[in-house]
């Protein structure tokens, strides 16, 4: 790496892999930099330091990491670069070896970049801080605006359930939380700075709580009373953690919004437990059910896993047509990736790559006839929209109270606005249905 003469760094390039929980963390990170008076780089401007924040879901996200390493490395041959997240606490060898790297710090350290940063500008020598998974017991906050107006809200980090193709409990240790109190204080900063909605986000956040006297229904119940927070949405939770009374009371809640995010991973009994997940296809029906009950209108997303270890043609089959009778409204579909260390290499049976593009475009497939017959049966109707700013001038997007997402004429005025939007028409394989504003 070519060194430049940096005394201190004064602007950064922040890139962002993987969920939404790494992009609460990186805009955490952004603004402890500039606490110490490093802002972003501007268009143009060459960065004085590059973080890279990391993830590690599958083989393709860890190449996808290198590339981009290998690709600021080449364009920014003076300046440093950081790599934290999942793939830095998984792999920080791997990384350490890649041109360019000054710091590689683990998934829990990234409240202490800002450190490492000056450690490497005294000595000139690589940093790597790694804290092995076993050994992370500490909490980081997060509590950050996302690109355009929705926060996101950090509750709860680590995973204690070691589903045999997971790597995150070694990548983000325990499962452990904040308190109640200072989530609620997070909360009502985020609504005296004129936030309109949170997201509620973390590895396993229906676990929140684990340990102390207090439930993740605790936690939603105070959250709701939080003046100016007008619209919560509930990030991906388990199907065994997602209670009746839960549902119950975003049914009844004005500020929880009718959408839930629930990941499947298998329509299968079998291939389920092959995976260790902690309920089966009665449980997870029982509980989309449940949500319809009480819902009509709730969008339901569902995290679904093809070609595993151990699926054989059959077991997909039976996956496919489980997911077929589901009243839900989005599958968000992934092949397996083989990931080392996890239990799942035990498993015999091996599916193709071919086999497994196959089956992940017939599952796409269902997913974006699920998801043109859930807008369809809206059209016509009037919904309340955040709107936010557009990619095409005149126009504003944003999603409804059941995350639909609408463009409408409008101009900037209304960015940031809840109002309320009738929905015109959806034409097959859009991700934006046509509205126009009530006025």
């Amino acid at each position: 790496m070519t060194d430049r003469n940096i005394a201190g760094p004064s602007t950064a390039l922040f890139h962002t892999f993987g969920c939404k929980l790494n992009f609460a963390e990186t805009s955490t990170v952004a603004s402890l930099f500039r606490e110490r008076g490093i802002r972003r780089v501007a268009p143009g401007e060459t960065p004085d330091i590059i973080v890279i924040n990391s993830c590690s879901v599958t083989d393709l996200a860890d190449k996808k990491c290198r590339q981009a390493i290998r690709s600021f490395a080449k364009r920014y041959p003076g300046s440093p670069i950081v790599v934290t997240g999942c793939y830095a606490q998984l792999k920080p060898g791997e990384i350490a070896a890649i041109d360019g790297v000054a710091v590689v710090a683990g998934s829990d350290q990234k409240q202490n970049l800002a450190d490492f940063l000056d450690r490497w500008i005294a000595r000139r020598q690589q940093q790597l801080v790694v804290t092995p998974s076993r050994e992370i017991t500490d909490f980081t906050p997060s509590c950050s605006r996302g690109d355009r107006t929705r926060y996101f809200l950090k509750v709860q980090d680590g995973c204690d359930y070691w589903c045999t193709y997971c790597t995150i409990p070694i990548a983000r240790g325990r499962s452990r939380s904040g308190s109640i109190d200072s989530l609620v204080a997070q909360a009502r900063e985020v609504a005296a700075e004129g936030g309109r909605e949170i997201v509620i986000t973390g590895v396993n956040i229906g676990d929140f709580g684990k340990g102390t006297d207090k439930t993740f229904f605790d936690l939603i119940k105070e959250l709701d009373r939080v003046d100016g927070i007008e619209r919560y949405r509930i990030s991906s939770i388990e199907p065994n953690l997602l209670t009746a009374e839960i549902i119950d009371f975003v049914a009844g809640s004005r500020r929880f919004m009718p959408h839930f995010h629930v990941p499947l991973q298998a329509g299968s009994d079998a291939v389920l437990k092959l995976m260790h997940r902690h309920y089966d296809t009665a449980h997870f029906r029982h509980k989309m059910e449940l949500i319809r009950q009480a819902m009509p209108d709730a969008f339901i997303g569902v995290d679904l896993m093809v070609g595993t270890r151990g699926e054989m043609h059959d077991e997909f089959e039976r996956s496919r047509d489980f997911v077929e009778s589901l009243d839900i409204s989005r599958l968000h579909v992934f092949p397996y990736s083989e990931r080392p260390g996890t239990r799942a290499l035990s498993i015999d049976h091996v599916v193709d790559q071919a086999e497994k593009h196959r089956r992940a475009a017939e599952m796409i497939a269902i997913s974006d006839r699920k998801l043109d017959e859930f807008t369809a049966r809206f059209i016509g109707s009037t919904r309340p929209v955040l709107l936010e700013h557009g990619s095409h001038p005149g126009t504003l997007t944003g999603f409804t109270d059941n995350y639909i997402k609408v463009r409408v004429p409008a101009d900037n005025c209304l960015d940031n606005t809840i109002i309320n939007v009738n929905l015109l028409r959806h034409r097959p394989g859009d991700e934006e249905t046509k509205g126009e504003i009530i006025s």
